[in-house]
């Protein structure tokens, strides 16, 4: 279907999903939704209250248990069908996306495809929920145990990627028979909104899917995490948020999920193929404008390849065209916000004041948007702001290390854990780093380790709970044992 960027945005919906009817906000209030490159105002958005929130998950309560009940196989379809249905739609929602959050359309294409596949990963899930019966070891009953959903879940999602983090929960959700209530960024709520459109489309019934769109996310949520009738609550976001969410749930004991903050180191040992590290790096550090929690933020080079590493990616990072994410021959979009730009600038000059050199980039873009230029930066002293905290934007530290142990404990010399990459090839040393590092997924030879056949997530301070593979139904079940006496 042909579509203009102004026909797109025009046709999705923008009111909250509740029940399955499209409704204003109980206040009537609405908010704009802005472009990042231009500042320019696409649309406006119901602004959900704590009255909508609790309106949401009573219709997520009263759906739950038909829902619960329906088939495997129904479920199954409609993830199925909601899979053909992104595929078929990627155009629109890659230029959705590059629209309210500013990544290319090229990039956006691959994260519908991302996206997507958790629908069908999940699909092919739902009719494999099992449970096991055994005899008890002194014979005298039966041991019957069952795979339950959990129940009405909450779901808060992130801005950085408006749709594959909703169909990452999404997913397993709909396959264990799970209703929910989604709470998408304020910053980017269409893709969300079209998603939930396309859900509906594909026969998901009424309930089972409510979207509350919102500036007031604190107000809204911390009802609905208090209330008795949530039983799960699955986030992506900050570290220091998601233990504010972690505390409110302890009131009611719910099934948690915690996709927090990354701090992702990158080693490039000595004996690695350089120009296959940078290659790495580039999708390490680079995908999504570097506005993502797997993001490699800190390089650790071996003093004998850290010059000829650091000038290369700088090289490859200084030819990144800058500009709408919509427009053709476009490499870097803008980031999410000015904030966001400004924190990437502080890292940046904080480095530089204590002695970084900067090879490329290292200032904002003059004019509209928030576009930060691609930055590398060699010779980091250790003490430097962007090695502790996350960048969450185009810039590339580069510092040195001197042996194994060297880069082992300089890799894990942080509070997160979500995930490292090494380049080496001995495989002796990739096994012995990898077991070595303190984080829930490595990438060997790979700047990217993200797939939905497996299990995401880190330790740490960076949450616990898996999304994807055979784990991430898991978060969504619970399990019942029955003991059948004879």
């Amino acid at each position: 279907m042909a579509f203009t960027q102004k026909s797109l945005v025009e046709s999705v919906p923008t009111r909250l999903l509740i029940g399955g009817s499209w409704r204003e906000a109980s206040g009537g209030a609405r908010f704009e939704v802005s472009d990042p490159a231009s500042g320019a105002v696409l649309t406006t958005c119901a602004d959900g209250t704590p009255e909508d929130g609790l309106a949401a998950l009573a219709a997520a309560h009263e759906a739950q248990p038909t829902w619960a009940a329906t088939p495997p196989r129904e479920r199954s379809e409609i993830l199925r069908r909601a899979f053909d249905a992104l595929v078929a739609r990627t155009d629109e929602f890659a230029t959705l996306m590059s629209l309210e959050m500013g990544k290319t359309v090229a990039e956006a294409r691959g994260e519908v495809a991302y996206g997507a596949e958790f629908f069908r990963w999940f699909a092919e899930e739902a009719v494999r929920i099992h449970g096991r019966y055994s005899v008890a070891p002194n014979g005298a009953s039966r041991l019957l145990t069952m795979k339950q959903p959990v129940g009405p879940t909450l779901m808060i999602t992130p801005c950085n990627f408006p749709l594959a983090m909703g169909t990452r929960k999404i997913g397993p959700a709909v396959a264990a028979g799970c209703t929910m209530v989604v709470k998408p960024a304020h910053e980017t709520p269409l893709t969300m909104l079209l998603l939930a459109e396309v859900m509906m489309e594909a026969g998901l019934p009424d309930g089972v899917l409510n979207v509350v769109t919102t500036t007031h996310s604190g107000a809204v949520c911390e009802p609905l995490i208090r209330d008795e009738r949530l039983r799960k609550l699955t986030f992506t976001g900050s570290t220091p948020v998601g233990k504010m969410l972690v505390e409110q749930s302890a009131e009611q004991l719910l099934r948690l999920s915690m996709e927090l903050g990354g701090n992702a180191p990158f080693i490039v040992f000595e004996d690695a193929d350089v120009d296959a590290a940078v290659d790495g790096a580039m999708l390490a550090k680079m995908r999504n404008i570097g506005e993502a929690c797997t993001a490699a933020n800190r390089f650790f080079v071996h003093e004998s390849l850290a010059e000829e590493f650091a000038t290369k990616l700088a090289a490859r990072m200084g030819a990144l065209v800058v500009g709408k994410g919509t427009k053709k021959g476009v490499d870097v979009g803008p980031l999410i916000t000015g904030k966001a730009r400004d924190k990437v600038d502080e890292l940046v000059q904080d480095a530089v004041g204590k002695g970084a050199r900067v090879l490329t980039g290292g200032a904002p873009v003059p004019g509209k948007g928030f576009f930060y230029a691609p930055t590398v930066l060699a010779d980091v002293p250790a003490d430097s702001r962007c090695l502790g905290e996350e960048i969450f934007g185009p810039v590339a530290p580069v510092c040195t290390f001197t042996d194994d142990a060297d880069a082992v404990a300089k890799a894990n010399g942080t509070e997160y854990g979500l995930v490292g990459y090494i380049y080496t090839n001995d495989q002796n040393r990739m096994i012995r780093v990898a077991e070595a590092m303190e984080f829930g997924m490595i990438g060997v030879n790979t700047g990217i380790v993200s797939n939905p056949a497996a299990p995401f997530g880190g330790v740490k301070q960076s949450g616990f709970g898996r999304e994807g593979g055979f784990e991430g139904i898991d978060e969504y079940l619970e399990t019942k044992y029955v003991g059948i006496a004879l």
